[in-house]
């Protein structure tokens, strides 16, 4: 495939979105897949995982805890006790600067090149082919996206953890990061990149392909007009249940290899093989219930907020995928 052939396909929208922008005269700001596009949605991307993630530190904290030393932390509710019995409410808040700085820079990655991947695979199989295949294009859009999002997160996910579940070690991001560089090296921050791969790319691609099903089924099945008779704020909901659905699937897929993650980053020397046999199956279970409410309000929030920067920015939000007129001449004339 040649370098221009990709390049139309990823500065260009598909046909239908572009109609879409043309007739709405100025009610857009701009078009799918302009660079104005995509920096919005990477703005978007940054506000809705940087304040959410940040949000539910607290829980976030209890969660990675139990995790790594279950002995100790039983439960949600014992976590919190034990937690605050020892550190005080303060130390629930323990970990949020590479929390903020982190997502941050995650959700840059996440959304913004979800969008661009999106129209890049789109403009590549065609209209049709988009249509026929479209939760296969979610899926590739949404991994190739968390595939670069977590080169930028690593680094703080490994601050993160270390403040969060290392008794005695640094409590604040600005000694964190430059003592595992002066102790590590940057190994340091990356050694628990193959495994948080191994806990995001799943857990994207059932967070962004789950969510545009659901989105899907809900204007086809439950909602009782056409979205374009929606008000905004209608819109709004249906994005928020969607994104919760989304976000209890992935919080299940994705949780054996975010234990790892946790008791990778607490410790030293260790692989990802070795924390696998110490925790065990059992052990790479525990703590999914506050997952699960954690991830499910997390992912129904951030669709919320970036869905809500869309419409403040007067982003262009194509409805629910229709089939081509030509594919359904096609399919009449079988």
């Amino acid at each position: 495939m040649g370098y221009e052939r990709v390049k139309e396909a990823f500065f260009n929208q598909k046909s239908n979105e572009k109609q879409l922008v043309a007739a709405s005269g100025s009610e857009y700001s701009c078009e799918v897949g302009s660079p104005k596009f995509y920096a919005l949605c990477a703005f978007g991307g940054l506000l809705s995982c940087g304040i959410t993630h940040t949000a539910v530190v607290p829980l976030d904290l209890v969660k990675c805890r139990i995790q790594v030393d279950p002995d100790k932390y039983k439960s949600l509710s014992n976590g919190f006790k034990v937690s605050i019995k020892e550190g005080g409410m303060k130390a629930l808040t323990l970990g949020w600067a590479p929390t903020f700085v982190g997502y941050s820079m995650q959700g840059i990655g996440k959304f913004g090149f979800y969008e661009a991947f999106k129209n890049l695979y789109g403009g590549i199989l065609g209209e049709e082919n988009t249509y026929l295949y479209r939760t296969s294009m979610y899926l590739a859009a949404s991994a190739s996206a968390e595939f670069f999002a977590d080169i930028f997160l690593c680094p703080m996910e490994s601050v993160k953890v270390r403040i969060q579940t290392t008794p005695g070690w640094s409590t604040t991001l600005r000694e964190g990061a430059p003592r595992i560089l002066r102790e590590e090296g940057i190994n340091g921050f990356y050694k628990g990149l193959s495994p948080l791969w191994a806990r995001q790319i799943p857990y994207t691609m059932m967070k962004f392909a789950c969510f545009e099903r659901t989105v899907e089924l809900l204007y086809k099945y439950v909602v009782p007009k056409p979205r374009s008779d929606c008000s905004k704020g209608e819109q709004l909901m249906v994005t928020f249940v969607a994104g919760y659905i989304a976000g209890v699937f992935c919080a299940i897929v994705s949780h054996p290899a975010d234990s790892i993650v946790s008791k990778l980053n607490a410790s030293e020397g260790g692989t990802v093989v070795s924390v696998a046999k110490e925790l065990g199956m059992a052990g790479m279970w525990k703590g999914l219930g506050p997952r699960i409410i954690m991830i499910g309000t997390l992912t129904a929030l951030q669709w919320f907020i970036y869905d809500s920067v869309k419409v403040a920015f007067r982003l262009p939000r194509p409805p629910p995928p229709e089939m081509p007129e030509s594919l359904k001449r096609k399919l009449a004339a079988q």
